[in-house]
């Protein structure tokens, strides 16, 4: 009877920790170029960069807005405009991940834009 007690606890524990992870998804549009004329041409489109931030017991990380420039940085390192070219369609995607009763956490920002160069 103790053994099966035990095993019992046993498997509620291991539910417990393989089960006690979440995530949720928040994300937003920004107001971009103005493209109401057709005086542009797509360049790339879907250019993304990314930003992950960690947490334990809910300490350390970055704030949302350095989690937005450093996922923007690194979008724009990765695609360099030139002269006439400038983001487009932008949106800002956010996925926080809590594990093990919320005790480790990360939060990772995506921004996403199309490039486009107006004609001359």
């Amino acid at each position: 009877m103790k053994k099966l007690v035990l095993r019992s606890m046993l498997a509620v524990i291991v539910a417990v920790f393989a089960s006690s992870c979440g995530a949720s998804h928040t994300g937003y549009m920004v107001n971009s170029a103005s493209l109401s004329a057709a005086n542009f041409s797509y360049v790339k489109q879907n250019v993304t960069g990314k930003a992950t931030a960690t947490y334990v017991f809910g300490i350390g990380g970055m704030a949302k807005e350095t989690l937005v420039n450093t996922a923007k940085q690194k979008m724009l390192e990765n695609y360099p405009l030139k002269s006439n070219q400038t983001l487009a369609n932008i949106t800002v995607n956010f996925k926080k991940s809590l594990y093990y009763f919320v005790a480790f956490g990360t939060v990772e920002c995506t921004v996403t834009a199309d490039i486009v160069e107006f004609n001359k």
